[in-house]
Formats: structure tokens, C-alpha cells, sequence
């Protein structure tokens, strides 16, 4: 895993009296547990990979309060799991990535929706939106609103991230609703403390299984004819309990000042920032005081019209801190007032940008235009304005003072066994021409930056051979689809393999058979040698695409590059028709080298042999047209001044991170350039053949004039 929890997972066993001290994701498991949950599920996906890491390294714990963990194949069967809480008092969680988790499990989430919960349902979800995303930049908002189920976006401090937690699953029974909480990245990062409490068993669990079913309802299934009455019931019945355990239970928060004539309206999960924004224009102290007064919605949807209604009371203008578009809350708290014929002004988009994450800078300005706007009486808009201008003024002297930074794009790991295949695309495109290629999602999504600049659509996880479909019919070549084993296993099986034999298509699809989820942390996947209890799980992606009918299908080792070419070639050009399927095997370079460095930790303990492969450049062979690092793009090449003072060009050299993959002296080989990348072993432990071996090499070499004494000392 990219982290491991074990030690940490400790503090899950604190109980009442002690106190948690912790960063978000753990202190969300940990008040999983305090809640009495019977079943936890999820798909990896930043920002909260390392919640289903935390649960996975917890099994233990979790298995003594006879919880059952579950690493989902994909987030639709992970909100199917939730339907365990349909008819059972089961408190029930999963998690995974939004916003492209929550398309994934849509269908689910809807019929889940529809008939109403009696055991208390939670998604947890990492809200990936902003700067850092890597997903579309969409809010989670949207499907709240249409499927009648609460968000959550509490305020990113452990107290009330562990509150909104264990409410969150009262307010899902008493509403009879699935819940929402979102988790943006500070959220699942910040770290703090909290008043733990005893860790207890489900109502029904493992441990104290149900002993049947209950007597057949009808009206818990989402099918005709009692959707209709389910619809009714979402608004006449559920909504106003949902809003009457709000009000009742405080889960929104007042913050006073004594600037009453106007006020802030944040959704909670933003709530930090504005602090910190207004406390560096002097409108609150680091302790969290204000002179503007705050209403945080720790609950964004519902909203509770009494709790928008007399927090603007009395007030000129609001202000609606609420990032992404459309505008739902600064619309909804417009409604609310005009229904009272509340003249409060409300300021959001405008003061504030549409579009684009709500950083310091950002909020520093929306706010000075806010107060320039209501000029509240007790303070200088103006001088505040300027103030805060001049906070923002030294970000672009300082740009200035640095210069032009050279730009550093996102890439694959030293020696990551996919880098390999994108330069023998490249290089079969110089003979056959360039082709369309599908992109997906995943650590291989990194061709589409330079050198190699590869990819001509994303359509999301898995989906790259689907979203060729309509590509191939209507292009002279064959197109390309490349897909990592995760999506594979995700989506990519039946979404796009089984649609593309159904309709008898022609395309080739590549797939980075690297054995994990790597991209989120190198989590187990179904074809994985190994899963979470150390056995594999039995499925094979060759063996699957045999049996499901693909009858061209290679494996290839990655680092091939030649062979690689020939076979990318040989499925472009070869008569027969239908999906050609390239299996590109290399583990994933993280995990190897994780594991490489404990097995050799042991050997080098126990006095063994341990020999490390480094490859280098003989700069007196290297021409210096540096086409090895436009071909492969490994961050261990790199250029360096000439030890030949009659060479004024720079030549290639590798620098310490090589991690021996062999992949520039394949692609020099491959694309046929200048013979000058040499392959050493370091030797630790050597043996006595080790070193009569060097001796004799080290003879013989300086009998033919190459060896020079000074540089091997």
C-alpha cells in the first residue's frame, strides 16, 4: 500500500475517557465504530483511498465487533451494499471518490433512496474538487438534490468531524434516509483531537447474526406501483423529519460578531479558510473570534428555513461562501428569504467566481468586495480592501522576483513498467502513422503529457475501448484503447470488452496488467497475486478474456520494447477481424521496489548476496541528439556538460534514481540510436567468484585500453 495504518489503527481502540489524537480519515473510522456500524464497503479513490486502507489495516478490530469489510470492484456495488439497510436495523457505511464515484453508483444510489432506510446508511465521500482534483470538476450536490438524501460537508475539525459522523447515522434512521458526508481534501488530512468514546457492536452484527428476514413488504422495493408513494413520501414525510433533527439536535452552527448588519453563510467544509481569510484582514483573532457573524451548514442539504431565516434577521446583506456552479445554496437561501419578504440582500457569484476552488487568495478578495458592497457601519471597507490587496500584491512581486519557473507536469515513477509501452506506440506510429487513442483513467493517463503527448479522449474509469466504439467504423486505422487492470476489473470488462465482441467491433486494447489499483496506492485488485489475507483471489484477466470469446490476445512483458513494437504492429496491420487485446505485463515499480528493499534488507542481514542493476552512459559514444529521453521519458535521464572540452552539447547521464529496469538501453535498441547505455550490477556481500569474476574483467579490459585505475578508485 502507498501507506500502511498498523500502528495508528491502535488509537481505533481508545474508549471513553481517552483521548484520539489523529489525522480525519482515522478519526472517521474511528467514529464508525463509536456509531455501532454492522458493515463497511468502499472503492479506493483520493482523498479517501486511506479510509478503506485505515478499515482494511483495522480487519482485526473491526472483526471483533463482528463488522464486515468489504473492498468493493466497483462503487455501484459498493452503494448496493447499502441495500442491507433497506430492511434491517444495520448501520451500514461505504466510501469512494467523488464526483466520479457517485456517476459509477447512481442506479444504486437512487433505488436506495427511493425506499427508505431503517437502519442507518452513510456514503462517505472524498470530495475531489479543486486545484488538487484529478477527476471533472462537478459537486456532489447535484445528486443530493435529485435522489432526496442529506449531505454532510462538516467542518474540517475532528470534533465535528466525528459528531456529523455519529449523527449523521441518527439523522439517516430518524429521517428514514441514506446520508451523504463529504470529505474534501483538508478535511481527510487535518489532523487534531477528540474526546473518544467506547467503540460498540451493531444491533445486529457477525457476532449476533438476524435470524431471517422480515415478513415480505412490498413497499420496500423501488418498483411500480409504490415508487409513486415513495416519491410522496421523500417530500411530505422524510424531509421535514430531516429538517426537525437538524434544528433540534444544532447540527449547524452560529459563530456571533458585532458587525450584526451583515453576515457569512459557509458551507462547512469552508469554513477554516474563511476563518483564516478574515482573520488575516483583522476581523477575527486565531482563536477563532469574529466581528462578522457566521453561519456554518455542516448539514448543505436540507436547509432548515427557520435556522437561514434568523440568522438574517435583522441583517443588509449575507454573504454565500459556496464553491462550483450551478449556485444551489445562494439560490435556496434567496427563495427562503423572498418567502418572508425578507429584504436581505444576498451577495455569492460575483463577489466570488463562478468557477474553481475557494483558496486564500480568492476568499481574500470575494470578502473585500462583500464588505465594499454592504458597508457594514463599525469598520473602513475601503481600508480593509486595501489591506487586503496588499496581502495578495506579494504573491506576484514574489513570482517576479523567481522568474519563470520551468514547468513540472505530473509523470510515471522511475521505472514504471507502463512508460515502456507509450514509447513503442510512439515508435510504431513512426512507421504506420499516427492512430486515435482512448485514454482512461490511471496511473497510464500520464502519457497524455510530454514526451509522449498520447491520448486522445477520457471518458472515465475503464471506459477508453467503449468510448472507441463509434471511432474505429469511421477512421482508415485501427484505433487504440489502453486500460489499467483496475479499470479492467471495474468497467472496462462488460462496458467495454463485452459490448465491443457483441458488436462484432475491430480495435485493439491494451491493458497495463501492473497487478494493483496502483494510482491510489497499490490496493488489491481481483487479478492481484495476492489480496488483504494474503491469497489471491483466482482471476485472471487473460483467462477471462479467453472465456468470454477474444480470440487475438498477446502478452507481452512491458519492457520489451521491441517485441512490444512488433506486436502493436502486427495487430494494426493483421487481416483478421475483431478486438485484438495486448496484455502488457510489469509489476507496478512502487510495489516492486517496496518489496525488493525488504527481501533484501533480510539477505544483507543474514550476510547474502544482493546485487542491484544500474544502467549509465558512455559519454564518449552518446552523440548527444538526447532522442532516448524525448523516446522514454524516465526522470533518472537527464543531460549533463561534457567532459570534453572540444564538446560544447551536453550529454545524456543517469542519475541516482535509476532503479535498473533496463527500459533506456530496450528503447535505444528498439528505435535503433547510438549504442551508448552500458548495464552494471553492484555487488553487496560479493562471493569469491563476485570477485575473481572483476578481476579477470578488469585485466582484460586494461590489456584493450580501457581501463583507467584513478577513476575505478
Amino acid at each position: 500500500m502507498e501507506r500502511s495504518f498498523k500502528k495508528e489503527v491502535e488509537a481505533l481502540k481508545l474508549g471513553d475517557g481517552d483521548t484520539f489524537r489523529g489525522e480525519g480519515i482515522l478519526a472517521v473510522t474511528k467514529a464508525l465504530l463509536q456509531s455501532g456500524v454492522s458493515y463497511v464497503g468502499g472503492y479506493q479513490g483520493a482523498p479517501v483511498s486511506h479510509l478503506l486502507d485505515v478499515l482494511v489495516d483495522a480487519e482485526d478490530i473491526l472483526s471483533e465487533l463482528g463488522v464486515h469489510v468489504e473492498t468493493c470492484s466497483n462503487e455501484a456495488s459498493a452503494a448496493a451494499m447499502l441495500g442491507a439497510s433497506i430492511n434491517y436495523p444495520l448501520r451500514g457505511a461505504v466510501t469512494w471518490k467523488s464526483i466520479v464515484g457517485t456517476n459509477v453508483a447512481a442506479d444504486a444510489l437512487s433505488y436506495l433512496a427511493s425506499p427508505g432506510m431503517v437502519g442507518g446508511a452513510m456514503i462517505i465521500l472524498g470530495e475531489d474538487y479543486g486545484e488538487g482534483a484529478s477527476v471533472a470538476q462537478e459537486r456532489s450536490y447535484a445528486y443530493a438534490l435529485k435522489s432526496s438524501m442529506w449531505l454532510l460537508d462538516p467542518r474540517p475539525d475532528l470534533p465535528t468531524i466525528v459528531r456529523m459522523v455519529e449523527k449523521g447515522f441518527e439523522l439517516s434512521e430518524a429521517s428514514h434516509a441514506p446520508v451523504m458526508l463529504e470529505l474534501r481534501i483538508r478535511a481527510c488530512h487535518v489532523t487534531g483531537e477528540f474526546a473518544a468514546k467506547t467503540n460498540r457492536r451493531g444491533e445486529k452484527s457477525g457476532l449476533d447474526k438476524l435470524a431471517g428476514p422480515p415478513r415480505f413488504d412490498y413497499g420496500r422495493l423501488a418498483h411500480p406501483p409504490v415508487i409513486f408513494n415513495q416519491e410522496r413520501l421523500k417530500v411530505e414525510e422524510r424531509l421535514p423529519a430531516a429538517r426537525a433533527f437538524i434544528r433540534e439536535h444544532k447540527l449547524n452552527e452560529t459563530i456571533d460578531g458585532d458587525l450584526s448588519e451583515v453576515g457569512i453563510i459557509v458551507m462547512g467544509g469552508l469554513t477554516n479558510s474563511v476563518l483564516r481569510a478574515l482573520e488575516r484582514m483583522g476581523l477575527a483573532d486565531v482563536f477563532g473570534a469574529l466581528r462578522v457573524p457566521v453561519l456554518v451548514l455542516n448539514v448543505v442539504y436540507p436547509l432548515v428555513p427557520e435556522e437561514i431565516t434568523g440568522f438574517c434577521a435583522g441583517k443588509r446583506a449575507v454573504l454565500v461562501v459556496e464553491e462550483g456552479f450551478p449556485d444551489y445554496v445562494e439560490q435556496a437561501v434567496n427563495v427562503e428569504l423572498r418567502r418572508v419578504d425578507m429584504p436581505t440582500k444576498v451577495y455569492g457569484k460575483g463577489p466570488l467566481p463562478k468557477a474553481g476552488e475557494y483558496a486564500s487568495d480568492v476568499l481574500l478578495e470575494g470578502l473585500a468586495a462583500f464588505l465594499q458592497a454592504a458597508r457594514p457601519n463599525g469598520i473602513d471597507a475601503d481600508t480593509i480592501a486595501e489591506k487586503t490587496r496588499g496581502l495578495i500584491a506579494h504573491k506576484a512581486k514574489a513570482a517576479t522576483a523567481l522568474r519563470t519557473l520551468p514547468p513540472r507536469p505530473p509523470s510515471f515513477c522511475t521505472g514504471c513498467p507502463e512508460r515502456p509501452v507509450f514509447s513503442a506506440i510512439k515508435l510504431m506510429q513512426r512507421e504506420i502513422g499516427p492512430t486515435h487513442i482512448s485514454a482512461d483513467i490511471g496511473c497510464h493517463s500520464f502519457a497524455t503529457f510530454a514526451p509522449f503527448s498520447l491520448g486522445n479522449s477520457i471518458l472515465g474509469y475503464g471506459m477508453s475501448l467503449a468510448s472507441a466504439a463509434a471511432v474505429g467504423p469511421n477512421m482508415e486505422r485501427r484505433p487504440i484503447a489502453v486500460m489499467g487492470d483496475g479499470g479492467f476489473w471495474h468497467n472496462g470488462l462488460i462496458t467495454g470488452v463485452a459490448s465491443n465482441l457483441f458488436n462484432k467491433g475491430d480495435g485493439v486494447l491494451v491493458v497495463m496488467q501492473n497487478g494493483y489499483t496502483s494510482a491510489t496506492g497499490q490496493q488489491y485488485m481481483p487479478s492481484s497475486k495476492s489480496g488483504r489475507d494474503g491469497t489471491a483471489a483466482g482471476m485472471n484477466i487473460e483467462q477471462t478474456l479467453r472465456s468470454m470469446g477474444v480470440k487475438w490476445l498477446r502478452t507481452v512483458r512491458t519492457y520489451g520494447v521491441a517485441k512490444m513494437v512488433a506486436t502493436l504492429k502486427e495487430a494494426m496491420r493483421t487481416a483478421e477481424r475483431g478486438l485484438k487485446v495486448i496484455i502488457a505485463d510489469g509489476e507496478c515499480q512502487l510495489a516492486r521496489q517496496r518489496r525488493l528493499r525488504a527481501e533484501e534488507a533480510v539477505k544483507l542481514e543474514r550476510g547474502e548476496r544482493v546485487a542491484r542493476a544500474r544502467y549509465g552512459v558512455d559519454e564518449e559514444i552518446c552523440t548527444g541528439d538526447h532522442s532516448c529521453i524525448r523516446l522514454s521519458g524516465c526522470p533518472s535521464l537527464t543531460v549533463k556538460p561534457s567532459s570534453d572540452p572540444l564538446r560544447t552539447d551536453p550529454v545524456t547521464t543517469v542519475v541516482e534514481t535509476c532503479v535498473g529496469c533496463g527500459l533506456c538501453g530496450e528503447v535505444a535498441h528498439a528505435a535503433v540510436l547510438c549504442p551508448s547505455f552500458y548495464r552494471a550490477e553492484i555487488v553487496r556481500n560479493a562471493t569469491a567468484w563476485d570477485r575473481a569474476l572483476f578481476r579477470l574483467r578488469r585485466t582484460v579490459i586494461g590489456w584493450l585500453g580501457g581501463y583507467n585505475s584513478k577513476a575505478a578508485a
